[in-house]
């Protein structure tokens, strides 16, 4: 017995290889084998259905320049935190202008369908309904060209925003809509709003701004803009300002987007409320170019929202307590009972905020490990005696399959912890991985602060973050 213990010491102490929380090709056929055929035959239907592409619903935004049509835009985005939005701006699309029309450039006018390469766009919507990944241009509004060297990638997303002056204007693009918006604001609000922008953003004098508008702007509204008011389902006034509309807007939405949606198929899936903030820290660990001070910085903030928010779904008692003030405060107490388990080695980069937020909490560790090349795995533990009378919060930053996570709970289910008392935290889930771990425990939650589109066909989280633990780590170079 001494003997067993030291071997199992050791092996923990000296997982310093990779993790594998992604499940590889010959761990999937492991795995099948402590698997019953119903639950194999299930897992494979649900990586076939969570693999099917899914028509992405399109939105078009238009109104004349300066109606608030953006602001619209980002007030959608916030509201649908719980699905991948992209917006892809008409501006885009401008055509480069030639040598000779740089030079007469006060007479060139922007607000006629003609200034934008219409097929361009209907080509990169094309693609995004289809579940491709597109290069969008981008526009220099100060030397009137496109950046040759610089585009913006957008990734296939369940919400496409689609947004500009001129959307509605041909027909084709009409068709790739599933709803059409109209901001309609006040003439004289639009062009106050343009001369600032124009005159602090692009660099253009207030002069130049005037004659543009009164030559160019104006006419091509009463022309173009406003006669495909018509075509629109939603006519919102006053833009940004009128907030019953846009929720509005976002309950049809997300009634729309209802069968997609994995925290309605599975009510024990949380995902925290995007914001921003949370956002922008995605967006930085998920960049291949972040430095490894940066990236465990702000994964250690994001890992910090996510344990906060797992706690939240702890049970707790009501409790009163007297305030300095000699007033009686009735609040909650925490739960007593608690303990974290990680499974090595990308869990054990979530135990520092753990610690924060509970102090003294006791940490288990999980391990496993994939023995030789004939996708055997061994599970090596070290948990609390007393684990089957506590609530379990298992850290794993990233949930991809859901093998070793599965593996993992059922090995704490086998030490007596009820399924109802483990709330698995990640960082990024993958719906194949959801959907696994969710029809095997559906008393489970889990907490993830982002749902990535899929998986490909190494079994990595798309567009994921790569090796997490290496990255956290240091260990990937």
């Amino acid at each position: 017995m001494p003997e067993e213990t030291k071997s199992i010491d050791y092996v923990m102490e000296a997982a310093s290889g990779p993790h594998f929380s992604g499940l590889r090709l010959d761990g999937l056929r492991g795995a099948s084998s402590s698997l019953s055929p119903r639950s194999s035959a299930s897992a494979s239907s649900t990586l076939a259905d969570s693999n099917a592409p899914k028509q992405p619903f399109v939105i078009g935004v238009s109104g004349g320049t300066a109606s608030g049509k953006t602001t619209v835009c980002d007030m959608i985005i916030q509201q649908l935190h719980d699905h991948r939005v992209v917006l892809v701006n008409q501006d885009s699309f401008y055509r480069g202008l030639t040598a000779e029309e740089s030079k007469r450039v006060h007479e060139y006018n922007f607000d006629h369908p003609d200034a934008f390469d219409t097929e361009q766009l209907l080509d990169c919507i094309g693609k995004l309904k289809c579940g491709q990944s597109v290069h969008v241009p981008i526009y220099d509004f100060k030397n009137h060209r496109r950046c040759s060297e610089s585009f913006r990638q957008v990734n296939a997303s369940d919400v496409i925003i689609l947004e500009g002056i001129l959307v509605f204007h041909d027909q084709r693009v009409r068709n790739l809509m599933n709803m059409k918006i109209f901001v309609d604001t006040d003439a004289d609000v639009r062009l106050a709003r343009r001369i600032r922008r124009d005159t602090v953003e692009r660099g253009r004098d207030i002069n130049s701004v005037l004659e543009q508008y009164a030559k160019f702007v104006k006419p091509a509204f009463d022309d173009f803009v406003l006669p495909s008011k018509k075509y629109a389902d939603v006519i919102i006034p006053r833009g940004g300002d009128n907030h019953v509309a846009i929720d509005l807007i976002v309950q049809h939405i997300h009634t729309k987007l209802g069968q997609h949606d994995l925290c309605k198929i599975y009510p024990n899936v949380y995902v925290i409320q995007s914001t921003f903030q949370i956002r922008g820290m995605h967006t930085l660990i998920r960049d291949r170019e972040i430095s490894k001070h940066d990236f465990v910085f702000y994964s250690d903030r994001l890992i910090r929202l996510v344990v906060e928010h797992g706690l939240g779904h702890l049970p707790f008692t009501e409790k009163q307590v007297v305030t300095p003030t000699g007033s009686v405060y009735t609040g909650v107490d925490f739960c007593k009972k608690l303990c974290g388990v990680s499974i090595v080695r990308s869990g054990e980069s979530m135990e520092n905020a753990l610690r924060a937020c509970c102090k003294g909490i006791k940490i288990g560790k999980i391990l496993i490990h994939r023995d030789g090349d004939n996708g055997k795995q061994l599970i090596y533990e070290k948990l609390p005696k007393d684990i089957s009378e506590r609530h379990v919060l298992l850290l794993d930053p990233v949930l991809a399959t859901g093998n070793s996570a599965g593996q993992a709970i059922e090995l704490l289910i086998q030490k007596g912890v009820p399924e109802s008392h483990i709330i698995f935290l990640n960082l990024i889930s993958a719906p194949e991985g959801i959907h696994c771990v969710c029809k095997r425990f559906p008393a489970l939650k889990i907490v993830t602060s982002e749902i990535d589109v899929a998986l490909n066909e190494e079994f990595r989280v798309i567009p994921g973050m790569g090796e997490f633990g290496d990255r956290y780590f240091g260990t990937d170079d």
